[in-house]
């Protein structure tokens, strides 16, 4: 096992892998007033990125996940539960249980910081295909130089600034 972060170049399939995903999670939080959004760097065209869905499901409250647990076991997630010491107001899942991740699904709060930064992150990244070009160059540039435990503190300067440009344009700061 490596331990270097394995970027990929864009795959245009990785939309479509998403939009059969929703399909399923649709199924677990039917009835919840759930909304189901594509994040990450697999939600922008032509950025590269680990070979891993992100998907944010923004519910009113938590309790709405906690009651679907166990329907997200029996869709295949596992629930790792341990990630709540660090982001105590999000619940994590991801799937298969075993291998290679295919998906990791965050649940929050609608309108939780939280939501609010990750859906502005990558808007910003489609509205500006430049700054996505940027984000690009400098993934593949670390993930040759760090370690998996040092890439994701590495990129952080390069977000945060997305964040506050993101932030500006909203009018938000």
């Amino acid at each position: 096992m490596t331990d270097r972060v394995n970027v990929v170049p864009y795959d245009p399939a990785w939309p479509g892998r998403f939009d059969e995903e929703r399909r399923a999670l649709s199924a677990v939080f039917v009835g919840s007033e759930a909304v189901i959004e594509h994040v990450g760097s697999t939600a922008v065209p032509g950025l590269g990125g680990k070979p891993v869905i992100d998907i944010m499901v923004g519910v009113p409250v938590l309790a709405a996940v906690d009651d679907r647990i166990p329907a997200l076991e029996a869709a295949e997630y596992e629930y790792a539960q341990g990630y709540e010491k660090e982001l105590p107001d999000r619940r994590y899942f991801r799937k298969p249980r075993l291998g290679p991740r295919a998906f990791h699904v965050h649940c929050v709060v609608r309108g939780s910081d939280f939501w609010n930064l990750h859906l502005a992150f990558r808007d910003r990244l489609r509205a500006h295909p430049e700054v996505a070009a940027a984000y690009d160059n400098l993934k593949r540039e670390l993930a040759m130089r760090v370690s998996k435990a040092e890439y994701t503190e590495a990129k952080s300067p390069f977000i945060e600034g997305v964040l506050a440009a993101a932030m500006r344009e909203r009018g938000s700061t």
